[in-house]
Protein backbone atom coordinates (compact mmCIF):
# COMPACT_ATOMS: atom_id res chain seq x y z
CA UNK A 1 0.00 0.00 0.00
CA UNK A 2 1.44 3.51 -1.03
CA UNK A 3 1.26 6.01 2.18
CA UNK A 4 -1.27 9.00 1.52
CA UNK A 5 -0.51 12.04 0.14
CA UNK A 6 -0.84 15.57 1.29
CA UNK A 7 -0.26 18.02 -1.58
CA UNK A 8 -1.51 17.76 -4.76
CA UNK A 9 1.31 16.42 -7.54
CA UNK A 10 -0.02 18.65 -10.36
CA UNK A 11 -0.51 22.15 -8.35
CA UNK A 12 1.05 21.65 -4.69
CA UNK A 13 -2.21 22.50 -3.37
CA UNK A 14 -3.62 20.20 0.13
CA UNK A 15 -5.67 17.41 -0.61
CA UNK A 16 -8.70 16.16 1.12
CA UNK A 17 -9.53 12.68 1.50
CA UNK A 18 -12.60 12.01 0.34
CA UNK A 19 -13.02 7.98 0.06
CA UNK A 20 -12.45 5.33 2.56
CA UNK A 21 -12.89 1.77 1.80
CA UNK A 22 -12.71 -1.21 4.25
CA UNK A 23 -10.97 -4.22 2.81
CA UNK A 24 -12.45 -6.82 4.69
CA UNK A 25 -16.15 -6.00 3.98
CA UNK A 26 -16.09 -3.60 1.06
CA UNK A 27 -17.65 -0.97 2.49
CA UNK A 28 -17.01 2.42 1.00
CA UNK A 29 -17.93 5.66 3.26
CA UNK A 30 -17.34 8.92 0.88
CA UNK A 31 -16.96 12.57 2.61
CA UNK A 32 -14.63 15.18 3.58
CA UNK A 33 -12.15 13.48 5.86
CA UNK A 34 -9.21 14.95 8.47
CA UNK A 35 -6.17 13.27 8.23
CA UNK A 36 -5.21 14.75 11.38
CA UNK A 37 -1.78 16.64 12.35
CA UNK A 38 0.55 14.20 11.60
CA UNK A 39 -1.29 13.28 7.97
CA UNK A 40 0.88 16.31 6.55
CA UNK A 41 4.23 15.22 7.69
CA UNK A 42 6.63 13.79 5.56
CA UNK A 43 6.91 9.98 5.28
CA UNK A 44 10.61 10.92 7.19
CA UNK A 45 9.53 13.39 9.43
CA UNK A 46 6.45 10.78 10.21
CA UNK A 47 9.57 7.75 10.93
CA UNK A 48 11.19 10.22 13.02
CA UNK A 49 8.09 10.69 15.36
CA UNK A 50 7.43 6.99 15.67
CA UNK A 51 11.11 6.81 16.49
CA UNK A 52 10.96 9.10 19.09
CA UNK A 53 7.61 8.03 20.84
CA UNK A 54 9.36 4.07 20.62
CA UNK A 55 12.16 5.51 22.47
CA UNK A 56 9.88 7.50 24.60
CA UNK A 57 11.73 10.76 23.68
CA UNK A 58 15.04 9.46 24.74
CA UNK A 59 17.65 11.15 22.69
CA UNK A 60 20.38 8.64 23.75
CA UNK A 61 18.50 5.95 22.71
CA UNK A 62 17.37 7.56 19.22
CA UNK A 63 21.30 8.60 18.83
CA UNK A 64 21.92 4.37 19.08
CA UNK A 65 19.18 3.74 16.89
CA UNK A 66 19.49 6.03 14.10
CA UNK A 67 23.30 6.72 14.35
CA UNK A 68 22.96 10.46 13.93
CA UNK A 69 23.82 12.69 16.86
CA UNK A 70 22.67 14.39 19.66
CA UNK A 71 23.04 18.07 17.38
CA UNK A 72 21.16 16.44 14.47
CA UNK A 73 18.44 14.73 16.08
CA UNK A 74 17.60 17.86 18.24
CA UNK A 75 17.42 19.87 14.70
CA UNK A 76 14.92 16.95 13.09
CA UNK A 77 12.89 17.57 16.52
CA UNK A 78 12.41 20.98 15.28
CA UNK A 79 11.75 20.80 11.46
CA UNK A 80 8.64 18.43 12.88
CA UNK A 81 7.39 20.86 15.23
CA UNK A 82 7.58 23.55 12.67
CA UNK A 83 5.71 20.95 10.03
CA UNK A 84 3.41 20.83 12.91
CA UNK A 85 2.98 24.71 12.72
CA UNK A 86 4.64 25.85 15.96
CA UNK A 87 7.72 27.34 16.98
CA UNK A 88 10.34 25.58 18.79
CA UNK A 89 10.82 26.72 22.44
CA UNK A 90 7.61 28.82 21.83
CA UNK A 91 6.02 27.26 25.04
CA UNK A 92 8.46 26.84 27.53
CA UNK A 93 8.02 26.90 31.03
CA UNK A 94 8.49 30.32 32.52
CA UNK A 95 11.55 30.61 34.51
CA UNK A 96 11.60 30.15 38.32
CA UNK A 97 12.74 33.05 40.57
CA UNK A 98 16.00 33.92 41.27
CA UNK A 99 17.12 32.90 45.01
CA UNK A 100 16.66 36.72 45.72
CA UNK A 101 12.98 36.98 44.21
CA UNK A 102 12.05 33.44 45.95
CA UNK A 103 13.33 35.19 49.37
CA UNK A 104 11.28 38.21 49.07
CA UNK A 105 8.04 35.95 47.94
CA UNK A 106 8.17 34.36 50.93
CA UNK A 107 8.63 36.96 53.41
CA UNK A 108 5.16 38.66 51.58
CA UNK A 109 3.63 35.35 52.52
CA UNK A 110 5.57 35.20 55.82
CA UNK A 111 4.09 39.07 56.56
CA UNK A 112 0.84 38.31 54.95
CA UNK A 113 1.29 40.94 51.90
CA UNK A 114 0.04 37.98 49.57
CA UNK A 115 -1.75 34.75 49.67
CA UNK A 116 -0.37 31.16 50.01
CA UNK A 117 -1.97 30.73 46.24
CA UNK A 118 -0.15 33.79 45.08
CA UNK A 119 2.98 33.13 46.46
CA UNK A 120 3.06 29.64 44.82
CA UNK A 121 1.88 31.05 41.29
CA UNK A 122 4.88 33.54 41.68
CA UNK A 123 7.53 30.78 42.87
CA UNK A 124 6.07 28.36 39.56
CA UNK A 125 7.44 31.34 37.73
CA UNK A 126 3.51 32.11 36.60
CA UNK A 127 2.38 35.69 35.48
CA UNK A 128 -1.07 37.39 37.37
Amino acid sequence: MNPILSQCPVCGDALVVTRLACRACDTTIEGRFRGGPFSGLTADEQEFVETFVRCEGKFTRMEGELGLSYPTLRGRLHEVIRALGYEPGGEEAPAAPDDEARRRILEDLDAGRISAQEAARKLRGESP
